[in-house]
């Protein structure tokens, strides 16, 4: 996934954690940053969601068309 360079503004206690996690990790403040986010929308784990589906588009329509039918009974 490309990386964009961006400018943000941040409480400094919270600049001070990111630095501290990023130190006893041996990763770098962007990372933890965006590992943070990423965990926090939630992103990560819609991810392993779809990469775990091996069901094809036909059947994944089928399946929410039943469904939508069985909640409007």
């Amino acid at each position: 996934m490309a990386k964009v360079r961006t400018t943000l503004t941040i409480d400094a206690d919270v600049l001070r954690a990111v630095k501290i996690r990023a130190a006893r990790t041996g990763k770098g403040d962007s990372d933890v940053i965006e590992e943070a986010l990423r965990r926090d929308l939630g992103i990560n784990l819609l991810e392993q969601i779809w990469a775990a589906n091996d069901m094809d588009e036909a059947d994944a329509m089928a399946l929410a068309l039943e469904a939508q039918h069985a909640a409007r009974s």
